[in-house]
Formats: structure tokens, C-alpha cells, sequence
């Protein structure tokens, strides 16, 4: 099950790269037009020393500050990416090039009902864990090794809410952990090689931005363009690896139901024959009976 879903997964990503660009082109402008701004005024005179003013040492509190409500903006706008790229892929909605509205706040406020759940789960497991360790040893650091991917696994079992509120299905929390019975462990080992891809993608961006300037002419707009286009490119990635996941999870919940949902059409089907068989064959009975009554 963990091939299949991988499988799936990797498959949706790749044959939806132009559905990313094309549902969220308005978006990427915005980034790039807000990340660039905002590096332009935290550049200093001799330039970035490192790729991008997200990746620069935090040299006063203000710089901070600006960089963690950049963070923030990006974050809503990843998030507005991933609501129309999902609705695309999965209802084939053509929704209006910028929207923000309930549906984004919905899935806002169930990945951070996701973060919490996922905190919470760590927590009470790290403490089993050193305690098991400082009796058992080996065993105990088995588990704490093991805790984070525990987590992953409840995370993902309930992480199916996120593409259902982003396509109006009123799927909650209790429905996505029972829907996604015994997927549990393929999810989580999938969203654990998904992350390891979307972290490599993000090397190799940071590297060909970086070897960029051996390439190009030194320049400061250069360096601003650099700085803005790199959490903007970080930003689709992750969007187009994790959306293209939970799309994937969403859509075999939707299969089950759909299963059982033939089933039960295939059940009544076979119900209705056998009435319609035991009709006729009484009727034949009849039909038998009244002739022998003519003679």
C-alpha cells in the first residue's frame, strides 16, 4: 500500500506541474512582488552575503520581526496556492485568480489544529520514551527515534480534512482518521520520502540561485531578484509536493467510499434478482396449477 500511494502521489505531482502555474499564477506574482519588496528594504549596501534576506543572520530585533510577518504573508499565500491548485486537480474548479475567503481560513485553521495535534502527540510519547530509556536503554532510544514518525502517522490520518475543506467537503477530524483506516502507516511513510523530495528541491533551487553568480554580471538588482525568487520557488515547492500528496490521500478516501458504495448497489442488484427469480418461479407454480385445476 505504501508503493501504491507513493506512486500515486509522485504521479499527480508530475502530471500537475502545469495545473500549479496555471491556477496560481496570480499568487506567484504576489509572492514575488511581496518577497522582493520586502528584500529590498533589508538589503544592505554590499549586498546579501547568502541567498536570500530569509536566509541572512538576524541582525537587529526589527529585522526579525519583518522577517517572521514575511514568513507569515508567504505562508497565506502558499496556503491560497494550494486551495486553487487542489480544487483544480481534484473538481476542476476555475475559480478567480486571487480569492480569500472561508474556505482559506478553514484550512488555515485545521493545519494549525494539525501542528497542535501533532505537538501534542510528541510530547506525552518523548516522556514514555526517557522514562522506558532510563530503565531499558536501547529500547527507550528506540522509541524516542521512533516518536516523530508516530506523530507523522496520526498527523496524516487526520490531514485528509485539509483537500476536503479546500473543495467545500465537510469531512471532519473523527471522519478523516476512521476513512483512513489502515492507511495509516503507507501515509506516513509517504509524506516522510514527499518531505525528503521537497527538501531536496529546495537544495538544488538555493544551489542554482547561488551558482547564479558566477553566471551572471555582479549586481544589487540581481541580488534582490535572487533574494525575492528564492522563498517564492521554496514556497511552490512545497506547495506542489504537499498539496499533490494530500490530494492523493483525499482521493483514495473518496474511492473507498465510492467501493462500498458499489457494493451495496451490487448487494441490492442481487436482493432484486432473487425477488424477481422467487416471482416467477411462484408465477410458474401458479400458472402450473391452474391448468391442472382446467383439467
Amino acid at each position: 500500500m505504501f508503493l501504491t500511494v507513493l506512486e500515486r502521489s509522485l504521479s499527480l505531482a508530475q502530471h500537475n506541474i502545469g495545473t500549479l502555474f496555471r491556477t496560481g499564477w496570480a499568487y506567484i506574482l504576489l509572492l514575488a512582488a511581496l518577497n522582493f519588496a520586502i528584500g529590498a528594504s533589508l538589503m544592505p549596501e554590499s549586498g546579501f552575503k547568502t541567498v536570500s534576506y530569509m536566509t541572512e543572520p538576524v541582525a537587529t530585533a526589527d529585522e526579525g520581526a519583518l522577517r517572521t510577518l514575511a514568513g507569515i504573508a508567504n505562508l497565506l499565500i502558499g496556503f491560497s496556492i494550494a486551495i486553487a491548485y487542489v480544487r483544480r486537480i481534484l473538481i476542476g474548479a476555475n475559480d478567480f485568480p486571487i480569492a480569500f475567503g472561508t474556505r482559506t481560513v478553514r484550512v488555515i485553521v485545521y493545519q494549525i489544529v494539525l501542528s497542535l495535534i501533532g505537538l501534542l502527540s510528541l510530547i506525552p510519547l518523548i516522556i514514555i520514551a526517557s522514562i522506558i530509556a532510563a530503565l531499558t536503554a536501547g529500547f527507550g532510544l528506540l522509541l524516542l527515534f521512533l516518536a516523530p514518525f508516530v506523530v507523522l502517522m496520526v498527523v496524516q490520518k487526520f490531514s485528509v480534512v485539509l483537500p476536503a475543506a479546500a473543495v467545500d467537503d465537510p469531512l471532519t477530524l473523527k471522519e478523516s482518521w476512521h476513512a483512513t483506516r489502515g492507511l495509516g502507516w503507507a501515509m506516513a511513510f509517504a509524506a516522510l520520502v514527499m518531505s525528503l523530495l521537497a527538501g531536496a528541491l529546495v537544495g538544488v533551487w538555493a544551489l542554482v540561485l547561488w551558482m547564479s553568480d558566477g553566471l551572471l554580471p555582479a549586481s544589487l538588482l540581481w541580488q534582490q531578484i535572487r533574494s525575492a525568487v528564492f522563498p517564492m520557488g521554496t514556497m511552490l515547492i512545497f506547495v506542489w509536493i504537499f498539496a499533490s500528496l494530500h490530494g492523493t490521500f483525499y482521493g483514495l478516501i473518496r474511492e473507498r467510499f465510492a467501493e462500498k458504495l458499489g457494493l451495496r448497489n451490487e448487494d441490492l442488484a442481487k436482493v432484486e434478482a432473487s425477488r424477481s427469480d422467487a416471482r416467477a418461479r411462484a408465477q410458474k407454480a401458479l400458472d402450473g396449477a391452474q391448468r391442472m385445476k382446467r383439467r
